[in-house]
């Protein structure tokens, strides 16, 4: 099992107030699953990202990743874990404006001591070419779509061979069809044995995977496989 939640809650303190945004939220995840955490605002969502993404901490309750106990690591073995064995793909897609598409890429290599850089570069065209960016590779963020942008994210979230891929509402700065063009990506992705967690507010695209946990008021209210995955080929209303 890669991620195990044991009744995780979480609480925002404010001078006297307290907020709870999770509160006894339990499940499992499996290795080559594709599952999108969906709700209204405020339903907790991106507090469950940030705990699985090790962004944030639990209040109380017990994580597992990949077997092991994260309320045991130290701040050393989560940042390695955040860049070796999680690939993140924001909304906002978070490159660095003044470097080449190629570079942005290969950010999270900066740490990587298990391949030289003629390996992960030629990783990184290679990933690039498979989204079909190999000929913006020298291009700036500003010169390609928000689509193309979104792909950029994606092969840098891919580089350094994760366990897991966070996708944070991917599709939510997108126009349909630049948003059916990632979703068919990451779709094929987890064909190939990623492992994927999405956030996403939108029915249409958490149909596209294959189990949706639906939170409210902070607590997973439905966890259910997908009967028939929705293709993002079939088309996705924004």
């Amino acid at each position: 099992m890669l991620i195990q939640f044991k009744n995780i809650s979480k609480d925002y303190t404010n001078e006297d107030l307290t907020t709870p945004a999770l509160r006894g939220v339990s499940f499992d995840v499996e290795e080559g699953e594709f599952v999108a955490i969906t709700g209204s605002s405020g339903s907790g969502k991106s507090t469950l990202m940030h705990i699985i993404g090790f962004l944030d901490k639990s209040t109380t309750g017990e994580y597992l990743f990949d077997g092991e106990d994260t309320s045991r690591f130290n701040d050393n073995k989560l940042a390695q874990i955040r860049n070796d064995k999680i690939g993140f793909v924001f909304q906002m897609y978070n490159l660095l404006p003044r470097t080449s598409v190629l570079d942005n890429v290969l950010l999270p290599t900066i740490y990587n001591a298990k391949d030289g850089k003629p390996e992960l570069e030629a990783r990184a065209r290679q990933l690039l070419e498979k989204v079909g960016l190999s000929h913006r590779m020298n291009h700036r963020p500003n010169q390609l779509s928000g689509g193309e942008q979104q792909r950029v994210a994606i092969v840098r979230a891919l580089i350094n061979s994760p366990r897991l891929i966070l996708a944070d509402e991917p599709t939510g700065n997108l126009d349909s069809k630049s948003g059916q063009e990632v979703i068919e990506i990451i779709q094929k992705l987890n064909n190939e044995g990623n492992t994927i967690i999405m956030v996403t507010h939108e029915k249409e695209v958490a149909e596209c995977a294959r189990r949706i946990l639906v939170l409210k008021d902070g607590q997973i209210i439905k966890d259910e496989k997908v009967a028939k995955q929705r293709l993002a080929s079939e088309g996705i209303e924004k």
